[in-house]
């Protein structure tokens, strides 16, 4: 029998669709979930407020160190200037270390997990018995990007914010530490073609398989 509160590492680059299915998969097992993505988010807004620089990897050490949660309600957080931002920060190694703890332990809580991210099934949690690695063309994820901006009254042409995922995609992919990347044992859900309601009727069915060992 799976477990009934299992551990669920879902990663993916932006606007894959990730998010999405893990908070449709934490509801569905009952558990907790986590998008870490906002911690370092919490982090580039930290320095933005306080006037540094993302690139100060000392700064940006310093800001996820001393970390205040409370950012993680800002408004401004999910805004495409701070997307720049938490990518910037979130290739620096002290950044990483800093924010390495609090999400391990988050994954080890005995009641299970939905942890989504880009090194979850890598290195926060690669011992997580099921493991997604959710993606879609470019193209879709920022045709999806912008229409979620603009109804955020943030609107920004598609081909701009494609330029953007494209950036955000060469430094998760390229950066030294914890680069984004598929973990060996997870399944692949690409959602370019997927309704939501199909994309999380597929994770489901993937999870279980690994949940019951096939």
């Amino acid at each position: 029998m799976p477990p009934a509160r299992p551990l669920i590492a879902v990663d993916g680059p932006a606007a894959s669709g990730k998010g999405t299915v893990a908070r449709a998969l934490a509801r569905h097992y009952g558990v907790a979930h986590l998008d870490t993505g906002k911690l370092y988010r919490a982090v580039g807004l930290a320095l933005r407020l306080a006037g540094g620089d993302p690139a100060d990897a000392v700064a940006a050490t310093a800001a996820a160190e001393r970390l205040d949660e409370a950012l993680l309600g800002d408004p401004d957080l999910m805004s495409a200037m701070n997307a720049q931002s938490a990518s910037i920060v979130s290739a620096h190694p002290g950044v990483r270390a800093a924010l390495l703890a609090r999400q391990r332990a988050f994954a080890e809580a005995p009641a299970g997990a939905v942890l989504d991210g880009r090194d979850i099934g890598t290195v926060i949690a690669p011992h997580a018995p099921a493991k997604l690695f959710v993606t879609a063309a470019p193209e879709v994820r920022a045709a999806r990007r912008a229409a979620e901006l603009a109804r955020a009254g943030r609107a920004q042409p598609v081909e701009a914010v494609l330029a953007d995922i494209l950036a955000r995609d060469a430094r998760d992919t390229g950066r030294a530490d914890a680069p984004l990347a598929r973990a060996a044992d997870a399944d692949l859900l690409d959602t370019s073609d997927l309704t939501i309601d199909a994309a999380v009727a597929r994770a489901i069915a993937l999870v279980e398989a690994r949940l019951r060992g096939h």
